[in-house]
């Protein structure tokens, strides 16, 4: 039986359909979480956290101090203030009160924002597996599946990391934007329909090379996105500690986030935890390689690159052990190896000619 008369057509519009309206509840999303910075920017919470950020700088150890107060009609909450050691061990700065900014009207925004990814993340999932179902088979066989399932598997990371417990709201804004991104260009550039598989991806090592690809890509992104927040909220601290005055939207936005100490922190374990995954990818794909082609190595264009990004994730690994090689250079070189795995992800498959260019 051919792969074309075994699609279900039907279930690969349900699919299309699912995908589309997915996008429809981000977009959604999107705007409560610009609620969320909006509405948090009016706390007085934001206007006065660079006096605490100078004071703290003189004393470490500040306690832990969680109070309500009414300021102008409106309820704000103090959320509570942990003080990491900065990566440089130059200052000690609060963690700030999150995406709400400390209010409850941008809270609320917040959980609205929330509300609506898990509901488009659950439409999403539908659609994929409806996409999987109409083939039977492995929903990413070519590039628009394979980055279908990859946004769908970065909100799963981030609304996991929210289950348990972490405070990683302050994520949401970008990913709501970088997920709508992805599903664009997917449904607009790489539409390929259902029914065509390359026969070298015709194996159980799809299911096994392809989903761990996939997962580490989503975490990776993940580590990405708060290294460029920590490179921001590093210099803004900087900023402070050398006597500066931030601008209003640097005040109202930076001090919310975690301070630069946190924001370094979670990146750095985020792409160490994943980095033997990444490192096990590589060996399914060498193997995968030895039965469909009769050759583990061949320096096509994406093994090349897979070894180029493995490379780079693990000068960042080495480099944060390594003295002189902590905070923002270290930063810059996880940023660089990102790029790499983002080249990997997209230039490999669209514009370079190889084995893999299935797009």
């Amino acid at each position: 039986m051919t792969l074309a008369a075994a699609t279900n057509e039907n279930l690969a519009q349900i699919s299309n359909n699912l995908i589309y309206s997915a996008m429809a509840v981000y977009i959604l999303a999107f705007l409560a979480h610009i609620g969320e910075w909006v509405f948090g920017s009016r706390s007085k919470v934001g206007r006065t956290s660079a006096a605490l950020t100078g004071a703290v700088k003189a004393a470490a150890g500040a306690p832990v101090v969680t109070t309500a107060r009414a300021e102008g009609g409106t309820a704000v909450l103090d959320k509570p203030k942990v003080v990491t050691r900065a990566a440089t061990g130059a200052r000690d700065v609060p963690d700030g009160p999150g995406a709400a900014g400390g209010t409850v009207k941008g809270d609320l925004y917040g959980r609205i924002a929330i509300a609506l990814t898990v509901l488009a993340w659950a439409i999403h999932a539908g659609g994929v597996v409806a996409r999987a179902l109409s083939v039977q088979r492995a929903p990413w066989g070519n590039m628009y599946e394979f980055s279908i399932t990859f946004s769908m598997v970065l909100v799963g990371a981030y609304l996991g990391f929210l289950a348990a417990g972490k405070n990683v709201r302050w994520l949401g804004l970008p990913l709501a934007g970088t997920v709508l991104l992805d599903l664009g260009i997917a449904t607009k550039y790489l539409y390929t329909a259902s029914d065509q598989l390359v026969p070298a991806l015709d194996s159980y090592w799809l299911y096994i090379h392809v989903s761990t690809a996939i997962f580490c890509g989503a975490v990776f992104y993940l580590g990405a996105v708060t290294t460029v927040l920590y490179l921001f909220r590093d210099s803004y601290e900087s900023k402070i500690a050398g006597g500066g005055k931030p601008g209003a939207f640097a005040t109202s936005v930076l001090e919310r986030l975690p301070a630069a100490a946190s924001l370094d922190k979670f990146a750095y374990r985020v792409n160490a935890a994943i980095f033997p995954l990444w490192t096990f990818t590589i060996i399914a794909g060498a193997i995968w390689a030895g039965d469909a082609w009769g050759r583990y190595w061949g320096w096509d264009p994406k093994e090349v690159w897979s070894f180029i990004t493995w490379v780079a994730y693990a000068c960042y690994l080495h480099a944060r052990v390594t003295a002189g090689w902590k905070g923002r250079k270290a930063a810059v070189l996880g940023l660089i190896a990102f790029a790499c795995w983002l080249f990997n992800y997209y230039g490999v498959n669209i514009f370079v000619d190889g084995l893999h260019s299935y797009a």
